[in-house]
């Protein structure tokens, strides 16, 4: 078999009709053979590499590529030969290790520099960049090879990254790259302070006239220094006495967190099962679930007598351990391996739905919890979740577009 020489060729300048067709129509003409290609526009400018591999004439193949693209007004550079770095046709080439996912609001320069710098200490690789958002937060994709692919360097490589973001003002996601990121198939919600503002316990708690004494049982469990069980049954004890139509008053007051429409309905789109499970209490999630379109969900049930609250709740509570056994439930009856789920939360009873979940997402999260997750989103728009993801902002807005919907950007 003729050794084919290797030629890289890398074509810059304004983004416009026919670069690409002038381009190949040269190679054809030399009958190379094509072994790789990208290309990517910002804003509006075009960068257009092609690997190919050439039997004979590597320096005629140069001039002619040189020749057209000169017609369309486009830089070129080529080289040849194996200056260009890895001998592309050595067998068993992997493709990336893992992929990172960068947001920032602002994403500074700065503070992307100090990620590529602990990314080049540990002598991983970026291999590909894409930016996958630009509203309401920057992010970008990285595609990364780490040498030592071993589960250490998984520990190392998020523990770098993890203090890349805390001192950088960054939201930083890794995952293994592979079919297992694209495969997630069910996620969950906790309800207060992630699905939607604020706690609804407080918000009762304001209409009975003891908000301070519920907030600081509310706080206390959320670090996870009390008991959920208790905690709950605690503040609800302090709700005896008020009218149940006050459960509806609050039903329409509750605002949803910003992206969580967005979310939902773009997940719902690509195939997911879309639920919630909550320490929260059914008559107000129950809205919510129609509202949005879910496909499941479990709360808790308030007792009430004679049009007022007792000051008990009915059944089991789902409490920290509850929401774990509600999240293995629903991913049996849907038949989606728990490899296959993420978990979105805020509290430290989200702990065990998180660990349980093939992806933890903690939002916005307690200590308790941020150190347990996957990933910590600090940024308050639940819409980042579909970055994490791999899904872009142009692919969910194209998306909406398609459907009719109204862009709508403040």
């Amino acid at each position: 078999m003729t050794e084919l020489t290797p030629v890289l060729i890398t074509t810059t300048g304004p983004d416009k009709p026919g670069v690409t067709s002038v381009l190949f129509a040269a190679l054809t003409r030399h009958g190379v053979d094509l072994l790789d290609v990208e290309q990517v526009v910002i804003r509006g400018q075009l960068v257009l590499g092609v690997l190919v591999g050439v039997e004979h004439d590597p320096e005629g193949l140069q001039e002619a590529v040189e020749q057209a693209m000169a017609t369309v007004d486009m830089n070129v550079e080529v080289r040849v030969g194996q200056a260009i770095g890895e001998d592309p046709f050595a067998p068993g080439r992997q493709g990336s290790t893992h992929v990172a996912v960068i947001l920032g609001r602002p994403l500074t320069a700065r503070a992307f520099t100090d990620v590529a710098r602990r990314l080049a200490a540990l002598g991983a690789n970026i291999d590909a960049i894409r930016r996958i958002a630009d509203y309401p937060v920057t992010g970008l994709e990285l595609h990364l090879s780490v040498p030592a692919d071993t589960e250490q360097s998984d520990v190392e490589l998020r523990s770098v990254l993890a203090d890349v973001a805390s001192s950088g003002g960054l939201d930083i996601a890794v995952e293994r790259a592979g079919l297992e990121r694209r495969a997630k198939r069910l996620i969950v919600f906790d309800v207060d302070s992630t699905l939607v503002q604020g706690e609804v316990i407080e918000m009762l708690a304001a209409h009975a006239g003891v908000e301070p004494e519920v907030r600081e049982i509310t706080e206390a469990a959320m670090r996870g220094e009390l008991n959920f069980t208790e905690s709950l049954e605690r503040r609800v004890g302090l709700l005896a006495g008020l009218p149940e139509t006050v459960l509806d008053e609050i039903a329409d007051a509750i605002a949803l967190t910003p992206g969580a429409r967005t979310t939902v309905r773009t997940l719902k789109r690509l195939g997911f099962r879309c639920g919630v499970v909550s320490g929260g209490f059914t008559r107000i999630i129950d809205r919510i679930v129609r509202d949005l379109g879910l496909d499941f969900a479990a709360a808790n049930e308030l007792e009430v007598v004679d049009g007022a609250l007792t000051g008990r709740v009915l059944g089991e509570v789902i409490d920290r351990a509850g929401k774990a056994t509600a999240l293995r439930r629903f991913a049996g009856e849907y038949g989606v391996p728990l490899a296959q789920c993420v978990a979105v939360g805020d509290g430290a009873n989200d702990i065990d739905m998180l660990r349980a979940a093939g992806m933890g997402v903690a939002f916005n999260a307690k200590p308790a919890l941020r150190e347990v997750a996957d990933t910590a989103l600090s940024y308050p728009y639940l819409d980042a979740v579909l970055f994490v993801l791999g899904v872009t902002r142009a692919e969910v807005e194209a998306a909406d577009a398609a459907d009719g919907l109204e862009l709508v950007r403040p």
